[in-house]
Order: C-alpha cells, then sequence, then structure tokens
C-alpha cells in the first residue's frame, strides 16, 4: 500500500505555478513563496483555491500596504477573476525582510464556514 501524499509537500499545480511565473516577472522578487494552503480548507483534495505567497522585492520600496497588495492582486487578475477564492500576502522590501530574519505569519486556521456557526 502506498503512503497517501501530503499536501503541504504536494507538486504544485497549474496554478500555483501561474502565480508564481506572474509574480516572478512582474516583480523580480529576492525571495518568492507561493503556498498552495487549500488542504487546509473544507475543499476537494486537489483543490488549487486558498494561497499563500510571500514575495520580497525592492518594488515595494516607498509603497505602502494597500499599494502592494494592489499591485500583487493586478499581476494576478486573471486567476481571480477565474475564481481564486482566497489569497494571503505577505508583500515585504528586502530590507524589511531582513529586519525580520525571513519570519512570516502563520495562516489561521480554517474555522470551514458555516461549521463555525455551529
Amino acid at each position: 500500500m502506498e503512503a497517501p501524499i501530503d499536501p503541504k509537500h504536494s507538486p504544485p499545480g497549474p496554478i500555483q505555478n501561474a502565480i508564481a511565473s506572474k509574480l516572478e516577472a512582474a516583480f523580480a522578487p529576492a525571495t518568492l513563496e507561493v503556498a498552495n494552503e487549500s488542504y487546509m480548507h473544507s475543499v476537494p483534495p486537489g483543490s488549487e483555491s486558498h494561497f499563500k505567497v510571500v514575495i520580497v522585492s525592492d518594488s515595494f520600496v516607498d509603497k505602502n500596504l494597500v499599494a502592494r497588495h494592489r499591485a500583487v492582486n493586478a499581476a494576478l487578475a486573471d486567476e481571480i477573476a477565474a475564481g481564486l477564492h482566497a489569497l494571503s500576502i505577505e508583500a515585504r522590501t528586502t530590507e524589511e525582510w531582513e529586519q525580520l530574519d525571513g519570519k512570516t505569519t502563520p495562516s489561521p486556521k480554517c474555522l470551514g464556514g458555516s461549521k463555525a456557526d455551529a
């Protein structure tokens, strides 16, 4: 019997690859992490609907948080229009990243939509 696939370490799918490719092209980041966090939510196995992006680029110098997020959302407009459900963004400059020692904020646990209401 085969061991079950660990969803945190499964190979990237086409949406995850497209996100990474578009962000590389738009921002030439020093660091880029695109994590498919769909497995943490109430979606079918293999889904690509919930992503966390950690992007470090000096393109963000002199841009506030809202402007950074808007720039990332603009680069991923096709994916968002196609139904990307959730996108968590940590957009930092190189200097900010170094000050944080490369630490990111962990994603919150899914409350399961209506399950939280029960």
